[in-house]
């Protein structure tokens, strides 16, 4: 699993990880079923704490997205399709976020960022 973990983010390194499975999982590079690396391995690949690992795998079975039993692993458990949705909804939100905030930046209106959207998307 090629996990990259940056220290210039601002971001704990537990949510990068579950964020960067997350995204593997909605993206269907992980299927239903698949087993994840076990904790003490992956902690080893990043070279990390096993505990940081432990938080990582807890925080994606919180969030529905996988399975562990003790003494077989952690497994990419069977996607909701609303909860697909609604994950794939949160990203864009984001990324419009940030689309809204460098618009403003630059002094872009409403009318003009929509009318990028609309070239974007134009041919699907």
């Amino acid at each position: 699993m090629n996990i990259i973990i940056s220290n210039s983010s601002n971001k704990p390194i537990y949510l990068q990880i579950s964020d960067q499975i997350k995204t593997l999982i909605l993206e269907g590079k992980l299927k239903e079923g698949d087993m994840l690396p076990s904790m003490r391995n992956l902690a080893l690949e990043l070279r990390i704490s096993f505990m940081t690992t432990k938080r990582a795998y807890e925080e994606l079975e919180r969030d529905g997205f996988i399975e562990s039993y003790t003494g077989k692993g952690s497994f990419v458990k069977a996607q909701n399709a609303e909860l697909f949705r609604e994950e794939q909804i949160k990203a864009i939100e984001a990324l419009l976020a940030e689309a809204g905030e460098r618009a403003k930046k630059i002094g872009l209106n409403a009318d003009e960022l929509h009318e990028l959207l609309n070239l974007v998307t134009e041919g699907e």
